[in-house]
């Protein structure tokens, strides 16, 4: 062959391996994102005690968020490419800690989301950490993930026990509970907010009177509740840790047992709209907690919880609304830095303001990208003032972001 047929036959070859994927990413050689296409990954609980407060409706909440992107940009879009990969992790660390490396070795996953469950939470962002890629975490409330657990490739989101305890431990306690019986599920989540809350209740004048550690999952709190009336002295307040599932079983044996007609309250660290549609306002009115978003809060909430009732049968919750809010600016921040290369996203989220359906007065701190916004004292209603259903919460005061989170730690090395 002489030297024109060979770069003739060099040029139909390398031809014929670029349109079957070959020499690297499939379609254009000069695309900013990895695999022409951006995948974001939902990782959560689609089965066990926390199926209803994110579960499969947090997808949902994703795809909406995709939805809303593409509208907004149009062809503009830096792709318009964009699917959502999903995968339960059954509230084990050691299962989110290997689905989290399949999401982003084998899946493509550009951002992981959600993880609901402090231990799992934490697992993923130690993998984030080591594959370079953005996690999310919606639905973990550990301070760790801000603090000692802290990474350049995780943004805590919605909530934490911080956030929680300041609320509602401090606002319970000022209003007459100072002695608290604290009971918390034995795992990342229950000790940091057992933690979290004693401090609150201590700094506002209260006193600790007991405080024990419930199996997780656990569906019977007998020992416990039972053991609430003998204290010495006699708490004021049964403080529970507990969450989705637990929290609804709880709940249910705390009625069964009397504990308010034998002078022990019930004070809720975390709860969901969900908790409150599963046990109904007559087994929770009067109760008080923090709340990080209500979906009758305002006109733009409504309209929000209105698509997503549509596309659910559900109201969503805040860690439904957060979700689709992560997703949403993570969107934007590769469209802004105009490639999904995680170093990249990182610079655009950092130090970001935001205001959107989720986020008031929001911002994403770069010292340690905990992403504070305006929180909520919110406390049930009674059924008589319920008149439309799932509207279950008046909000009794706004705490502002400034003063929702702890000031970041000097434990947290970016």
């Amino acid at each position: 062959m002489n030297k024109r047929g060979t770069v003739a036959a060099a040029s139909a070859l390398a031809l014929l391996l670029s349109g079957c994927g070959g020499g690297g990413p499939q379609g254009s050689s000069d695309s900013k994102l990895s695999g022409d296409r951006i995948v974001l990954g939902v990782l959560n609980d689609q089965s066990g005690v926390y199926l209803a407060l994110s579960g499969t409706n947090s997808v949902k909440a994703v795809q909406m968020a995709i939805a809303d992107f593409k509208a907004k940009h149009g062809d503009d879009a830096i792709t318009q490419d964009i699917t959502v990969e999903t995968a339960d992790h059954q509230n084990k660390p050691d299962v989110a800690n290997t689905k989290a490396a399949e999401m982003y070795d084998r899946m493509g996953v550009d951002a992981i989301l959600d993880v609901p469950t402090s231990s799992a939470a934490l697992k993923v962002a130690d993998v984030a950490k080591e594959k370079k890629k953005l996690y999310f975490n919606i639905s973990g409330a550990t301070t760790d993930l801000t603090g000692k657990a802290c990474n350049k490739y995780t943004f805590h989101y919605a909530y934490d026990t911080y956030m929680l305890a300041n609320g509602t431990g401090k606002a319970v306690t000022e209003q007459g509970a100072k002695n608290w019986y604290i009971v918390y599920p034995n795992y990342a989540f229950g000790q940091d907010m057992e933690k979290s809350f004693s401090a609150a209740v201590t700094g506002a004048g209260g006193k600790i009177v007991g405080r024990d550690a419930t199996p997780f999952p656990n569906d019977n709190f007998s020992t416990f509740l039972l053991k609430a009336p003998t204290l010495n002295p006699k708490p004021d307040v049964l403080g529970t840790m507990q969450a989705g599932g637990d929290l609804v079983n709880l709940v249910k044996q705390y009625n069964e047992f009397k504990l308010r007609e034998k002078g022990v309250g019930l004070s809720v660290g975390l709860m969901f709209l969900t908790d409150i549609h599963s046990l109904t306002p007559a087994a929770l009115a009067g109760t008080t907690y923090t709340d990080a978003w209500y979906w009758n809060f305002d006109a733009e909430n409504r309209s929000f919880a209105d698509r997503f009732l549509k596309e659910t049968g559900s109201r969503p919750t805040f860690a439904h609304a957060a979700n689709y809010s992560a997703a949403l600016q993570y969107l934007e921040a590769v469209q802004a830095a105009g490639t999904d290369d995680a170093d990249a996203v990182v610079k655009q989220l950092e130090g970001k303001s935001i205001n959107d359906v989720f986020l008031r007065n929001g911002k994403i701190r770069a010292e340690d990208h905990r992403v504070i916004h305006d929180a909520y004292l919110a406390q049930v209603k009674a059924p008589a003032e319920v008149t439309e259903d799932w509207d279950y919460v008046k909000i009794l005061k706004t705490i502002p972001a400034a003063e929702a989170f702890r000031t970041p730690s000097a434990d947290c090395k970016l």
